[in-house]
């Protein structure tokens, strides 16, 4: 079994709504020098397959179908 995690993040220029509103209660919680705040996703998955080049080409296909909106993410994948 393979144990992978999938973090996704907007890319750079694309605004940041829920980055922002963090940022702002952060700040209001009394947090200071706190700024560019981005908010991301992550996913945990574990997989069936031991063959990790197999189980790299799935997840990207995964992403690439339905965990990331690549037209606004990027996406990074990380085996253990």
């Amino acid at each position: 079994m393979i144990k992978a995690r999938v973090t996704v993040t907007l890319k750079n220029g694309v605004l940041d709504p829920q980055g922002k509103a963090i940022e702002g209660a952060l700040g209001a919680l009394g947090f200071e020098g706190v700024g560019q705040v981005r908010q991301g996703k992550v996913f945990d998955l574990e997989l069936g397959s031991t063959d990790k080049a197999k189980a790299e080409a799935e997840l990207k296909a995964m992403c690439e179908k339905l965990l990331a909106n690549t037209v606004i993410e990027n996406y990074s994948i990380s085996i253990d």
